[in-house]
């Protein structure tokens, strides 16, 4: 408990130490439960021991202001009780990795008037979802929820779609959970997309893939492929997501799963059986179909239009005779 006639280098390395905490920020709440009062904080700026990042935050060690200590301080200037963490920053709090976004992203019911904040983006929400808070730590929202905000937040659908992909390939949220955030999250921004991103993602997305690159083929004028054909590879069978018979052209839609520990593994060692065996294979990302349909398609063409297809083709139907 500091005292008026504490020193203030006391002051000043009692407070560091429990700032320590929060990235060396601290708000004038937690100084006043210290027992420091706003004069003795205002004689610690004055000192330049401390300096001021807002109406509640000080930073009490000097450098550049750290990630943990920006969220920090965007949660205190807004209001503790009302603001959140959220959307990519929350996912970068809980463990994101190979993103990055400087702004801190924070959201506030609609009803709270928050004013600017410097690199702070404050984005309104209709309402909380039940459960949504972390329970300790950081005042920020849950990955799964976090990661539907930052899809309606996001600057462009390929952004959304990846970080919607990334939060599940970590493992900060499983599908079902993404799933269940979609149904509870309001948001007015690309809902449909986001909805069928998240069906991609979760599990049995692997068939959806499947479906809409039919469909697509369809559209082109293109023949329709065989759907899970069964080809036997060495010494054990293998299903084939998407089979051109006539022209030896495999293509292979992935799913999320398809990143996950050792499934790349059994996916090359099909591939390169299915090369050995005469065929080609092109493979699609089933969130690349969403994002690049047309690029992708046009590959699909070139492929069996090339002459190495047509041969094929040529000799498939010498074989039928």
């Amino acid at each position: 408990m500091a005292t008026r006639t504490e020193h203030p280098l006391a002051v000043h390395s009692r407070v560091r130490a429990a700032s320590a905490a929060y990235g060396h920020v601290i708000d004038h709440r937690r100084l006043r439960a210290l027992g420091v009062t706003r004069w003795q904080a205002r004689a610690q700026v004055d000192a330049r021991r401390w300096v001021r990042l807002g109406r509640q935050t000080f930073a009490t060690a000097p450098g550049q202001l750290g990630e943990h200590a920006a969220r920090w301080r965007a949660v205190w200037e807004a209001g503790e009780r009302i603001a959140l963490v959220d959307g990519v920053s929350a996912l970068q709090a809980q463990g994101l990795k190979g993103w990055s976004e400087e702004t801190v992203h924070i959201s506030a019911v609609h009803n709270h008037n928050v004013s600017q904040i410097q690199g702070v983006s404050v984005h309104k929400v209709a309402r909380r979802v039940e459960g949504e808070r972390r329970g300790t730590g950081l005042p920020c929202t849950q990955p799964a929820v976090a990661a539907v905000r930052a899809a309606h937040w996001a600057v462009s659908d390929r952004q959304a779609a990846t970080l919607m992909a990334m939060t599940v390939q970590q493992r900060l949220a499983t599908g079902q959970q993404l799933l269940d955030a979609v149904a509870r999250v309001r948001g007015r921004s690309r809902p449909a997309f986001i909805h069928r991103i998240a069906l991609d993602v979760a599990d049995g997305a692997h068939a959806l893939g499947e479906l809409e690159f039919a469909a697509a083929c369809r559209r082109r004028g293109m023949p329709e492929p065989t759907r899970q054909s069964l080809r036997r590879l060495s010494a054990t069978h293998a299903y084939l997501d998407v089979f051109f018979e006539e022209h030896g052209i495999v293509v292979e839609i992935d799913g999320a799963g398809h990143q996950w520990g050792l499934k790349a593994l059994d996916d090359h060692l099909r591939d390169n059986a299915v090369v050995i065996g005469g065929d080609r294979v092109l493979r699609i990302n089933v969130i690349g179909l969403r994002l690049h349909e047309d690029e992708f398609m046009e590959q699909v063409k070139a492929a069996l239009e090339s002459e190495w297809a047509q041969a094929n083709r040529r000799a498939f139907r010498k074989r039928g005779r």
